[in-house]
């Protein structure tokens, strides 16, 4: 028989990098229009993309 592969750690996601602070004010990343607010949109150098249904923003 043989052994048991031991699973991968995960690693914790990141929300709180979605977040800056500047002065008093609580600056947000942009949520997907379509999955609603709790999803955030990757920024990428040209575009910004959704993870979870695949809508995509191009940055001009």
């Amino acid at each position: 028989m043989t052994k048991k592969k031991k699973p991968k750690n995960k690693s914790p996601s990141k929300k709180y990098a979605k977040y800056k602070l500047e002065g008093n004010s609580l600056i947000r990343a942009k949520t997907c229009p379509k999955c609603g607010s709790g999803i955030f949109l990757a920024e990428h150098k040209d575009r910004l993309h959704c993870g979870k249904c695949g809508y995509v923003q191009i940055k001009k």
